[in-house]
């Protein structure tokens, strides 16, 4: 996302999950349950500062250097310097911002891009776009989007890890980094209506679950490839997170979760 020169109209939004719907049943995250709420985010960071990321996929970015929803595929191998050697015009950043809920479960921080875009409009996306040349890192990447897009002060957002890349078919790779917002309250979303519609969380353990997931082997670049699609309802709305964003939450929530999904992430190796 190149920042527009023009001005901007911003919607300013209540705090995240001011009125929560009622306390689904959930599974516990391994070891955190015995900690009381306000400290399990805090283990939870400690915990996944240990992971250490490997080896790229590919997925797509659109031409308006946003993230699109498209299909993840998985390569056999890159080398772990690919950071270093690619060039800002080739990179970008997403940021999954997990905070607890009023349920004490994890969530993760969506958006419904604007539907004046040409390209992907309407869709859900994490918060994230393509570097610029005064980015240090991927990290500083995916909050100063964040901070461009839906008003997250980059000061109360806690980075803990990185995903693996992802590689686009323009070889664009594209890094998910990995933010603990320990105190929801603390975020009050003010959106740039000229990318994003809406914004809205969702539970992060959804991504790993059967419920409301389906895929399709779809023809993609001469290949085939399973599409992920995940329907989520809150409120009187429903959303579809599909594609590439639905990837990124698989991986995020295999990790943090320590289990793989219900379901098979990939095509099966012929």
């Amino acid at each position: 996302m190149r920042r527009l020169r023009t001005a901007v109209r911003m919607i300013r939004y209540l705090p995240i999950s001011a009125s929560p719907p009622p306390c689904p049943r959930q599974s516990s995250l391994p070891k955190l349950a015995m900690y009381p709420r306000g400290r399990r985010l805090h283990i939870l960071a400690q915990q996944l500062r240990h992971y250490r990321p490997s080896g790229p996929d590919e997925s797509v970015l659109d031409d308006r250097d946003k993230v699109s929803s498209t299909a993840v595929l998985p390569v056999s191998s890159a080398s772990d310097d690919i950071r270093r050697s690619t060039p800002s015009s080739a990179r970008a950043a997403v940021l999954v911002c997990i905070f607890e809920g009023d349920c004490g479960d994890l969530r993760v921080i969506l958006t419904k891009r604007s539907s004046n875009l040409s390209t992907h409009s309407g869709e859900v996306s994490l918060p994230g776009g393509k570097a610029e040349e005064r980015d240090a890192d991927d990290r500083e990447t995916a909050l100063r989007e964040a901070k461009e897009e839906i008003g997250l002060d980059p000061s109360i957002v806690t980075v803990v890890t990185n995903l693996k890349p992802f590689l686009s078919k323009h070889l664009l790779r594209v890094t998910p980094i990995i933010g603990i917002l320990p105190d929801k309250q603390s975020f009050v979303p003010l959106l740039n209506a000229s990318e994003v519609d809406e914004m809205f969380d969702a539970p992060l353990e959804m991504f790993l679950k059967e419920e409301n997931h389906r895929s399709e082997e779809l023809e993609w670049e001469g290949g085939k490839s399973l599409f992920h699609f995940f329907d989520y309802m809150t409120g009187k709305k429903t959303y579809l997170i599909w594609g590439m964003t639905a990837n990124i939450l698989i991986r995020a929530a295999s990790i943090v979760y320590k289990r793989p999904p219900a379901f098979s992430e990939y095509l099966p190796k012929l």
